[in-house]
């Protein structure tokens, strides 16, 4: 019979001051398999994680849906800004940053069964203005962590862990949070790190000269974006772009799939690594796929 297990994640958020949130996460592996049929299509599509906010004053973005058949998973919600939105709503929740020098932003919410909230940011308010930690991206295994601040120590919130999946044959981590970025001038800064399942770290210590670039989160992994870090209102800081997602088919080696063309769909095909299995992981595009 065709039956088919499968691991479908969608793009990680993009980051500003908190962390983006990570790729929601469906799967069956442990449990049980999809029964398919030949010759019918079955849509496709892997999301393209977001674009982190590329300024002071810019703005960061929700990853894209990933797709296979009936099954959407969420894009990971962006990272929150700087007197601007909360983490946003995903498939895990982007991280805070606050909406004004005294009041901490709340982090994002995941979505039930696919990822986890995002950390909320702390505030800290002085005669030189506010300062900031950044929540950590929630992760498809995990909360992500709060920022915090005790002068002279500002720290941002670590991203939630992603969740390990050996569909492929190896256990791999997938769908982490982005770790939140600083702003601020206090003496002492710490950006959260990513979690685990490609998310980006939070920037390094940034200086009176400028900010410090949030990195981006690993390709395939549907990760959020590392958070950014600026001093006080000094731009040239960027906040770390989610990764793409990932839609990953586990099925027995008699048979064989073809893609639609057209939609940028790419794929490659693994017959080695599971005994009697054939793992076709997609790694980009919109389509179909058919099996015979």
């Amino acid at each position: 019979p065709l039956t088919v297990q499968y691991l479908v994640v969608a793009g990680g958020g993009g980051a500003w001051i908190g962390g983006g949130g990570a790729g929601g996460l469906l799967t069956n592996v442990g449990g049980t398999a999809l029964s398919l049929n030949t010759a019918t299509t079955y849509n496709v599509t892997v999301g393209d994680g977001g674009a982190g906010a590329a300024t002071y004053s810019g703005t960061s973005v929700n990853g894209s849906n990933s797709i296979f058949d009936s099954l959407t998973s969420i894009g990971g919600g962006f990272g929150g800004q700087n007197f601007g939105p909360a983490g946003a709503t995903g498939g895990s929740g982007g991280g805070g940053a606050p909406f004004a020098s005294s009041n901490p932003g709340s982090g994002g919410l995941g979505t039930s069964g696919q990822g986890s909230n995002g950390g909320a940011s702390a505030t800290y308010a002085s005669a030189n203005g506010g300062f900031y930690g950044g929540g950590g991206g929630g992760g498809a295994g995990a909360l992500g962590g709060n920022g915090t601040v005790s002068s002279p120590t500002l720290t941002g919130g670590n991203g939630g862990n992603g969740l390990q999946n050996n569909i492929t044959g190896t256990n791999t981590y997938y769908a982490g949070g982005g770790g939140g970025g600083v702003h601020g001038d206090i003496s002492s800064y710490t950006s959260g790190a990513g979690g685990s399942g490609g998310g980006g770290n939070g920037a390094i210590q940034p200086s009176s000269s400028g900010g410090a670039a949030g990195s981006n989160a690993i390709a395939n992994t549907g990760g959020g974006g590392g958070g950014g870090a600026s001093y006080q209102s000094v731009g040239g800081f960027t906040g770390g772009a989610g990764g793409s997602g990932v839609v990953i088919l586990r099925y027995p080696d008699a048979y064989s799939t073809q893609l639609s063309t057209g939609g940028g769909l790419i794929s490659a095909v693994d017959s080695t690594s599971v005994p009697g299995y054939k793992i076709e992981t997609i790694t980009a595009g919109s389509g179909t796929i058919t099996f015979a």
